[in-house]
């Protein structure tokens, strides 16, 4: 009995030494670590405004987009979060250390603190012109064309992107027309493209596939059949 109480409470201990909380210097030593993933769970508006190298985003106040996204993060690799205050990167924290994620960092103070103590960000500039509606038009109007909407912050779509070059690399007669999730919301709008990654195959300008989500390179090779 002595040794099942003592074996809970060093289990206990362990998991009390991952949920930590991190003042912004150790935040950005601990991010310079290899295969460390940077998640930042703020809404895109605030994305924008200025984020973490390298950092992947959801949305924590919306249940279903982070639930999705989070699937593709590795649960054994740190992962470093944060948000604007340390309220919301808190509470997604919790829940991804009761989820299996093996060691979660938190920043203190979120980005309100990184500024304060002058650490740098990225992005937050003057936002770039969207592509234009007759833009994405012409481009996918002759042959084979692969639509990718996607972004570099958004998990699912890091994932696909290994997938979308072993398969173009191969089919050098498919175009890719890359659309900015982040950015080209007119053309988002106008494709009816409401998720990250969404891929639409086109045959001289009229859709022949779509999915929504991560694509394998199987399901690719079948929407050209």
């Amino acid at each position: 009995m002595r040794r099942l109480i003592w074996a809970l409470a060093l289990l206990l201990a362990g998991n009390a030494a991952m949920a930590q909380a991190v003042d912004p210097a150790t935040f950005s030593k601990g991010i310079q670590q290899p295969g460390v993933q940077v998640f930042d769970v703020r809404t895109p508006a605030e994305f924008n405004t200025g984020h973490l190298t390298n950092a992947l985003q959801a949305d924590y106040t919306k249940k279903e987009e982070f639930n999705e996204r989070v699937k593709y993060l590795d649960r054994q690799r740190p992962v470093y979060i944060y948000c604007l205050s340390g309220g919301r990167s808190n509470a997604a924290a919790k829940w991804m250390r009761d989820n299996g994620f093996r060691e979660v960092v938190e920043l203190d103070g979120g980005i309100n603190a990184w500024k304060n103590a002058g650490q740098p960000l990225t992005g937050g500039g003057a936002p770039r012109p969207q592509m234009m509606i007759d833009t994405y038009q012409a481009s996918i109007a002759k042959g084979w064309v692969l639509t990718d909407v996607g972004a570099a912050w958004c998990p699912p779509c890091r994932q696909q992107e290994p997938i979308l070059e072993k398969f173009l690399a191969a089919r050098k007669n498919i175009t890719l027309v890359k659309v900015d999730g982040g950015n080209d919301t007119n053309v988002m709008k106008a494709i009816s493209a409401k998720g990250l990654p969404t891929l639409i195959l086109y045959k001289d300008g009229k859709e022949v596939w779509r999915k929504q989500g991560v694509a394998t390179e199987a399901e690719l090779e079948k929407a050209l059949r």
